[in-house]
């Protein structure tokens, strides 16, 4: 008798900077979804999907929520806090995703952020797993105790589950678990698509990714990326990509840009690198910055629907 097939939609949530991100990339194998090591970095839902021979796992990578609601005032602020709650309302699983590195250290921190999960996720029926992540940063694992039995305590029906997954460490196991917590059904999209954002869209968030690595300051969180060209030359395996990145003062521009133009070059070099994997081909990438002061409340600049 065949096995049958399982498919579903898993959400990953959690505070900012707990790893989501990183999780999604590896469970998927391949790099949908921006990561570095700031927090809040994803502004929109991203959705990266996960076939194997008898299972589909479409996962729903959200912004972290801020225990500031401060943080999350204005378009943009207002924009990640839709993202996160509408695609819990539309999954077979929930995942929230948890610094255990940050808690060990400081565990007062942990009902400040995790406050507004535990009323959303107290009546739940559905499976939720409490991924206790960042489990690499620390040799003892006893430390963990203690956050184990606090997570226990405030979400009893979750199932705990401590990751690292950074070196990818429990993925696989994880992978089974969420495959058996699916319903059965066909699969949604192709068995080789990895995400539903538009090619255009995953550019200018590595372009994006770029800048959040190279710029220490509050820069990044003023930036926005449009990719304003596209071109793709078939009989040179090449694409042409002019891409804007949106900075919201004068001053910002020139830190973007560097000293002699250093910063902006490193930046299109890595992007080139990493757009060129993505796309599986050669790719002629230039960046332009800009100041538009009000970037923040045009929408359609950081939302995938745009691109």
């Amino acid at each position: 008798m065949a096995k049958s097939h399982r498919c579903g939609w898993v959400v990953l949530m959690g505070p900012p900077n707990a790893g989501k991100s990183t999780l999604t990339n590896a469970l998927i194998g391949q790099k949908v979804s921006i990561v570095t090591s700031k927090p809040q970095t994803t502004r929109n839902r991203i959705i990266g999907i996960c076939s194997e021979d008898n299972a589909q796992v479409i996962f729903m990578d959200t912004p972290g929520l801020h225990h500031d609601k401060n943080q999350m005032r204005g378009p943009l602020g207002k924009q990640m806090i839709q993202a996160t709650w509408q695609s819990l309302s539309t999954a077979n699983a929930i995942m929230m995703v948890l610094d255990s590195d940050l808690y060990i250290r400081k565990p007062e921190f942990l009902e400040r952020d995790i406050a507004s999960f535990k009323m959303a996720f107290a009546q739940e029926e559905r499976p939720v797993f409490i991924i206790v992540n960042k489990v690499d940063l620390f040799a003892d694992k006893a430390k963990m105790l203690p956050l184990l039995e606090k997570l226990h305590e405030d979400l009893p029906k979750a199932t705990l589950y401590p990751l690292s997954a950074a070196q990818k460490d429990g993925i696989a196991e994880l992978k089974k678990m969420l495959i058996d917590a699916m319903p059965e059904g066909e699969p949604q999209f192709p068995k080789d698509q990895l995400s539903t954002a538009p090619t255009r869209f995953l550019c200018a968030e590595i372009i994006r990714e770029k800048v959040f690595d190279h710029l220490r300051q509050e820069v990044p969180y003023t930036t926005a990326v449009d990719i304003e060209h596209w071109e793709e030359i078939p009989e040179k395996n090449q694409t042409i990509i002019n891409a804007v990145i949106y900075v919201a003062r004068s001053s910002h521009k020139a830190m973007v840009i560097g000293r002699a133009g250093t910063t902006i070059k490193e930046i299109g070099t890595l992007a080139r690198k990493d757009i060129q994997e993505l796309i599986g081909g050669k790719v002629h990438l230039e960046l332009w910055v800009k100041v538009k002061e009000n970037w923040l409340e045009e929408i359609n600049l950081y939302t995938e629907e745009m691109l």
